[in-house]
């Protein structure tokens, strides 16, 4: 069965920088889509990031583009997300979320992904 496991949240200053990482498992990711998802306190899981297993094709919301990278390792299954220049509206759980592969209208939207992880928490200081 799949399971994703993240690591490398935590506590940091406003315009600091954290490296999460997600290990993925449990079968062969080859066609699959991988992203990170955050949820606030009272708020909606929203997408950040996305890559696509093969081809390495990256997205990003809005709100941290050009302050995130999104990048993978497929050998070792993994995935990361750094984090530059935090800021106090990035504090949130962030969750790593996989699915085969799917249309790129469907990319954004975490109903459409079957597997995910148990999070890790990112909280930014002012």
């Amino acid at each position: 069965q799949v399971q994703l496991v993240e690591s490398g949240g935590g506590l940091v200053q406003a315009g600091g920088s954290l490296r999460l990482s997600c290990a993925a498992s449990g079968r062969t990711f080859t066609n699959w889509d991988m992203a990170w998802f955050r949820q606030a306190p009272g708020k909606e899981r929203d997408f950040v990031a996305t890559i696509r297993w093969s081809g390495g094709h990256t997205y990003y919301s809005d709100s941290v583009k050009g302050r995130f990278t999104i990048s993978g390792d497929n050998a070792k299954n993994m995935r990361y997300l750094q984090m530059d220049n935090l800021k106090p509206e990035d504090t949130a759980a962030y969750y790593c979320a996989a699915n085969p592969r799917m249309a790129l209208s469907a990319l954004r939207n975490p109903n459409n992904y079957n597997y995910w992880g148990q999070g890790t928490q990112v909280t930014v200081s002012s």
